[in-house]
């Protein structure tokens, strides 16, 4: 096992560079980079999100290479150039970015006085808030709902189960977000939790049990939406996992020596029906955390890494872009590592030496 995990952590750099490689060959063909944003902006035009001017008959200008720099000084083209970067090759650009990464120096923000590192160490608390409580309570709930699916299969339980489970997957995420407002932020019905932010205004002068509980109260409808869109599918593989071990010789010869329903199931059947289980998590985290949030931060105006990361690319803000990507990246290939750490700590008999 040790071999393994010293031959998956190599791998990680490898894996980084090859994802920055192949997104910032991408981005060299990509319309719309953040010259061309600015200069829309200097000519007071709109940039849609493709990055195309939505400017009725403007022409290129033939001197230049970029949309929208028709009127605009050749000097003030360069300076922006300049500013963002682009007066240099673009291996330059990339070797130079690779060392900053190395040492996790993301850069400054095109848009915003402050260091990519800066930016997303201020919006990671609520990303992580959002993420730690919503993958928790999925897995508190969906498995022994699961598992009580699978020992019940068939019966009205399981059938009245399975209608939330399906309603749950069906429905999408922010519609259970706008539901919730409706009903209980103050948007037609109770004004029972707050619309937006993390904390309250008056957060500082709150004692440490009033900061707990107004934290909790924030959190309380985005949370809850989460878990109502993502519980569905880990509560059916959770049952299906069961099932399949429940209907395996191994348990019908338990059964037949004798052993009580209480010991087959956990102290057989549920080692290696979680397995399945336990391999999902690192995805469902990573799920949580960033992409499944992005929705869930816009509708309750919670700036956490999702939107942080969405605004970036609406903007062609490359250092954001490229920081939030190389975090996303890092933490999905640690958090894999870690499941495949926990399968062998589980399962014994599975081995990665060969791997």
């Amino acid at each position: 096992m040790r071999n393994y995990i010293f031959k998956r952590i190599l791998l990680i750099p490898l894996t980084l560079l090859g994802i920055l490689t192949i997104n910032f060959v991408i981005v060299q063909f990509a319309p719309g980079g953040p010259v061309e944003h600015t200069l829309a902006k200097f000519q007071g035009m709109n940039v849609s999100a493709t990055g195309k001017l939505a400017s009725a008959g403007a022409e290129l200008a033939k001197s230049s290479r970029y949309q929208g720099a028709q009127g605009v000084p050749e000097d003030m083209v360069k300076e922006l150039e300049k500013q963002f970067g682009f007066d240099k090759p673009a291996y330059q650009r990339f070797g130079k970015m690779l060392l900053d990464y190395a040492r996790f120096d993301f850069g400054k923000s095109f848009y915003q006085d402050k260091t990519v590192a800066r930016l997303i160490w201020e919006r990671m608390p609520v990303s992580i808030s959002l993420g730690f409580w919503s993958t928790l309570i999925i897995y508190l709930v969906a498995i022994p709902l699961g598992i009580k699916k699978a020992v019940l299969d068939g019966s009205r339980f399981d059938i009245w189960t399975s209608f939330a489970v399906i309603l749950g997957s069906a429905i999408p995420v922010f519609l259970f977000a706008v539901f919730l407002i409706v009903f209980f932020a103050g948007g037609t019905y109770l004004q029972w939790f707050p619309l937006h932010g993390l904390t309250s205004d008056n957060w500082d002068s709150l004692s440490c049990f009033g900061k707990i509980k107004d934290y909790f109260w924030h959190i309380t409808l985005p949370v809850t939406a989460m878990v109502i869109g993502g519980f569905a599918s880990l509560t059916m593989l959770t049952k299906n996992s069961f099932l399949d071990e429940i209907n395996k010789q191994y348990v019908m010869t338990a059964r037949a020596k004798g052993l009580s329903e209480n010991r087959i199931l956990y102290g057989h059947v549920f080692r290696n029906a979680m397995l399945i289980v336990i391999a999902g998590f690192p995805s469902l985290l990573i799920k949580m955390l960033f992409t499944g949030s992005l929705l869930i931060e816009v509708i309750f105006s919670l700036n956490g890494i999702g939107l942080l990361g969405y605004e970036a690319i609406m903007t062609r803000d490359y250092p954001v872009i490229f920081g939030t990507m190389y975090i996303f990246a890092l933490l999905g290939l640690v958090l894999k590592l870690i499941s495949d750490i926990t399968y062998s700590l589980i399962d014994p008999r599975i081995s990665f030496e060969r791997i």
